[in-house]
């Protein structure tokens, strides 16, 4: 087993075990929502496919067929997992404006065109023998297989550019907020509401996170030193399956943290609403 496999089940298994404890504070013990479903999703199919590409990264020897049949694995279940990601983001920006139904629908209008060209990325670049082979590599030492690319770079370069015009989209929307959020605090000489600075850099985060994996799974293609290439995998085989869960915990322990009202609507999750409104005794911030 080489060190970045290493390296990745052992980050792997250190943020399930140092997360389980606030995962059983803010989502098995308290009501479940759309956020809960959402996160639960990220959390344990991003377990679920980094486990994956640790096995097939050289956890355990697997002839050319099976290697193959998990590579599709590994490759179908990170375009799920970006997509669920991408429906977090959503949802989060539905609720820092106050749950526009409009806005809502144009997300999801663009968001769908996004879907399609994952299923096409996948079918395209991965799932065709003629685009990608399993070959056994034999050394005096060791036994294993890796993959080989028949085509170039170019067609993963060119189909990031939407999947980027449109997270630069989400994070330009959630800038706006965060921007018209402040401009009213100031006005009435208020501190700004906690949850809509955590969102919006959610939103940020996400965005340069995955602006990397774009840019690193382009240059996989290219002759690139095997230590490198062993940073490139780790970081997109680990990273994202670790901060996105954290980041949507962040938010939960932000609202347990701090003292604001609790109103009972449909929308359960703890999203405070971008424009103050007048409370009784209390700073207009109301959670939802």
């Amino acid at each position: 087993m080489n060190l970045a496999v290493r390296l990745s089940v052992v980050l792997m298994l250190s943020f399930l075990v140092l997360q389980f404890e606030k995962e059983v504070t803010f989502v098995w013990e308290r009501p479940w929502s759309m956020m809960t479903y959402l996160y639960l999703a990220v959390r344990y199919l991003g377990i679920l496919v980094a486990m994956i590409s640790a096995l097939w990264g050289g956890l355990l020897y697997m002839p050319e067929a099976v290697s193959y049949a998990m590579f599709l694995l590994m490759q179908w279940g990170f375009s799920v997992y970006f997509c669920v990601a991408e429906v977090i983001l959503i949802w989060r920006l539905y609720a820092l404006y106050n749950q526009s139904k409009v806005l809502l629908y144009v997300l999801l209008g663009f968001f769908l065109p996004i879907v399609a060209l994952y299923i096409a990325v996948d079918v395209f670049l991965w799932s065709r023998p003629s685009a990608i082979s399993m070959q056994e590599i034999i050394t005096p030492n060791i036994k294993y297989c890796t993959a080989f690319f028949h085509i170039g770079p170019m067609p993963a370069v060119y189909t990031a550019i939407p999947v980027i015009c449109y997270d630069i989209f989400l994070a330009v929307l959630a800038i706006f907020a965060l921007g018209k959020h402040l401009k009213e605090r100031k006005e009435l000489q208020m501190k700004p509401n906690a949850y809509v600075v955590v969102i919006v850099r959610y939103h940020v985060i996400y965005f340069v996170l995955n602006l990397a994996n774009r840019i690193f799974i382009a240059i996989l293609w290219a002759h690139l030193p095997t230590v490198v290439t062993n940073l490139i995998l780790m970081f997109n085989d680990i990273a994202p399956f670790i901060i996105v869960p954290r980041l949507i915990i962040s938010i939960w322990e932000t609202h347990a943290n701090d003292n604001c009202v609790r109103f009972s609507t449909t929308f359960l999750d703890c999203v405070c609403w971008t424009s103050p409104q007048p409370l009784q005794q209390h700073e207009a911030d109301s959670c939802v």
